[in-house]
């Protein structure tokens, strides 16, 4: 199981120099950016985050189609990623893809962790763990469904839901996690005016579960 995200990790003064990090294979990154996280338990806090290239799930309802080919995307060093996002205040950075877990994280999260930062996941599950993490959001796919070890190391669970039948899928990953590992269901955007009433009614009648809004997309940031 991932470390308790409850505790703050040291935040260090802007005149401490950014640590030494080995050598480790440039990644590629689609994109990254400081703003709020929008999704899950941790929605509202200020995060960073880093949009790793590459993907083989294939969701028909990706929002980010333009992730899944990592050789789109250039290559940037760990250490001009930690240092890119040491320039702002926020020590939360959240890494995600496409699925990141087609990298080797271990680099980056040894990196972002010696600069003062809590590192957090969000994954399919689909690829074999790498890295050491605060907090891991596991989001299975019916495309390409998360490996069997995965499950009982998230945190959280978080499952979109585009039509009825999602609600057993999610029952039965729900089944695989830690009795401590919360659970989410959030709307597939484009069907949200559908499925937003059947997922309240879900969670009144299973009280277990949550609501996971993309807070992003309603206040029009990244």
């Amino acid at each position: 199981m991932a470390t308790n995200s409850s505790i703050t990790p040291p935040i260090p003064s802007p005149a401490d120099p950014l640590p030494v990090l080995s050598p480790a294979a440039p990644l590629p990154v689609m994109e990254r950016f400081y703003t709020l996280q929008g999704e899950g338990f941790h929605q509202g806090k200020a995060a960073y985050f880093i949009r790793l290239g590459g993907c083989d799930v294939g969701c028909v309802w990706c929002d980010v189609k333009d992730s899944w080919d990592a050789d789109k995307h250039p290559r940037q060093s760990v250490s001009e990623l930690v240092a890119a996002a040491s320039a702002h205040p926020g020590r939360l950075a959240v890494i995600t893809g496409g699925e990141p877990l087609m990298h080797d994280c271990t680099a980056l999260t040894n990196g972002l962790r010696q600069a003062g930062f809590a590192t957090h996941i969000e994954t399919s599950g689909a690829w074999p763990l790498s890295g050491e993490w605060d907090w891991i959001c596991l989001s299975p796919k019916k495309f390409k469904a998360p490996l069997p070890a995965i499950p009982a190391l998230a945190n959280e669970l978080k499952v979109v839901i585009f039509n009825k039948t999602d609600f057993d899928w999610a029952e039965q990953w729900a089944a695989r996690t830690a009795p401590d590992c919360l659970l989410f269901l959030q709307p597939e955007w484009s069907k949200s005016t559908t499925v937003t009433p059947l997922i309240i009614e879900y969670i009144k009648d299973h009280p277990k579960w949550r609501f996971s809004l993309q807070l992003h997309k309603y206040i029009h940031v990244p």
